[in-house]
């Protein structure tokens, strides 16, 4: 009655019981709605009246940070070395133009939809115009001293955002060259530098601290339980003590040595990590086995995988095989071995493998870049044809 035909029925039930939903999982939007269910009163007919209201609430404070930061942008805009102080129609340009934009987005089409839908994507949408908003503070702050707390809060807020949706990444752009145009003059050398390291930073974050963390959590569990002989989890929290650790000691040792800009970077990954720390509910609630429990992530072996999303299995984007590989009889060669797949055994107190991750080895003449998208379902192939 008061959700939409798709993935509103599953994020409003794991929100209001803390139940796991399809990977990679919404730990933070489940977290809020737990909170907001509380004020249903064990009413069960109001839940998904609640969880939509929490989403609205989440999409009026989009528009607010949208709006603060247009202004925040027309205000810089208009300010300069000579004119430090904004005449009354400046104001009102400014004023008007925050209104104007953010109305726009309000009204249209994608964003009204999903405003007051149980989803995570009004959620994702308040983390994106936060971490907007936060660059421009930083910005208008720069030459302050400690201005790089607002960095350090960024970080924060990338690491809680993955509690919410993947999307939020597209934010990192805008913050990196926001960063840029702040602190380089415009040249089209360091404009093109600037773009590669948006790059690089995007892989750095998501491709590797966030699945570098949940591997070494997963290497060291198997082997204290495996090759040790130590309870199950024991080697999870062994290694969030070394891991506490390490960063206690390159926070101490930058700090002491003066080196402020790796400073910056250690510190921006710990609260990076901190936010990420959110994600720990998924595995926590895997453990206790509620009715929704897609994948069930209850140790950090399993909890790679659903970040992973490895039941929806790999795509190539920018490099990988065309669809002739699966056409030419030639064009699959043969079989990769990625590794073994572990699943926990109770009974033996260890952890076991339980087959392998396979996948194609295809022919160099049918691997490039920038693959057509196809899909190799036969029901599919049918609609090509």
């Amino acid at each position: 009655r008061y959700f939409s035909f798709w993935d509103c029925g599953e994020y409003i039930s794991s929100a209001v019981k803390l139940e796991v939903t399809h990977s990679p999982g919404a730990a933070l939007f489940q977290l809020m709605g737990a909170f907001f269910s509380i004020f249903s009163f064990e009413n069960g007919k109001l839940f998904s009246l609640i969880i939509n209201g929490m989403s609205g609430i989440f999409s009026a404070f989009t528009i607010l940070f949208l709006f603060w930061t247009i202004t925040s942008l027309a205000r810089n805009f208009l300010l300069n070395e000579s004119n430090n102080e904004l005449s009354k129609a400046q104001e009102t340009i400014v004023l008007g133009s925050g209104l104007v934009g953010a109305l726009v987005f309000t009204f249209s089409d994608t964003f009204w939809f999903s405003a007051v839908e149980g989803e995570v994507y009004s959620m994702a949408s308040l983390f994106t115009s936060i971490l907007v908003w936060l660059i421009c503070k930083w910005e208008n702050r720069a030459n302050e001293p400690y201005a790089n707390k607002w960095l350090l809060l960024i970080a924060f807020v990338i690491g809680l955002s993955i509690g919410v949706h993947l999307m939020v990444i597209l934010a990192l752009p805008a913050v990196c060259f926001l960063y840029y145009a702040k602190k380089h003059e415009f040249t089209p050398k360091s404009f093109a530098i600037a773009n590669g390291i948006t790059l690089v930073i995007l892989i750095i974050v998501f491709k590797i601290i966030f699945p570098l963390v949940m591997t070494y959590f997963g290497k060291m569990e198997i082997f204290f339980v495996n090759e040790i002989g130590l309870p199950f989890n024991s080697g999870t929290s062994i290694a969030a003590i070394f891991l506490i650790a390490l960063f206690y000691w390159a926070i101490d040792f930058t700090q002491k040595k003066g080196f402020g800009l790796l400073n910056t970077i250690v510190l921006s990954i710990t609260f990076m990590l901190i936010g990420f720390s959110c994600w720990l509910m998924i595995p926590i609630r895997a453990n206790a086995n509620p009715p929704m429990n897609l994948n069930d992530p209850d140790n950090a072996i399993g909890l790679l995988d659903y970040y992973n999303r490895e039941q929806y299995g790999d795509w190539p984007t920018i490099y990988g095989a065309n669809y002739t590989a699966y056409i030419d009889p030639n064009g699959i060669e043969g079989m990769i071995n990625k590794g073994p797949v572990f699943e926990k055994d109770e009974e033996k107190g260890k952890y076991i493998v339980v087959s392998e991750r396979m996948d194609y080895k295809f022919s160099p003449d049918h691997v490039g870049f920038f693959p057509r998208m196809f899909s190799p379902e036969p029901n599919n192939i049918k609609n090509y044809k």
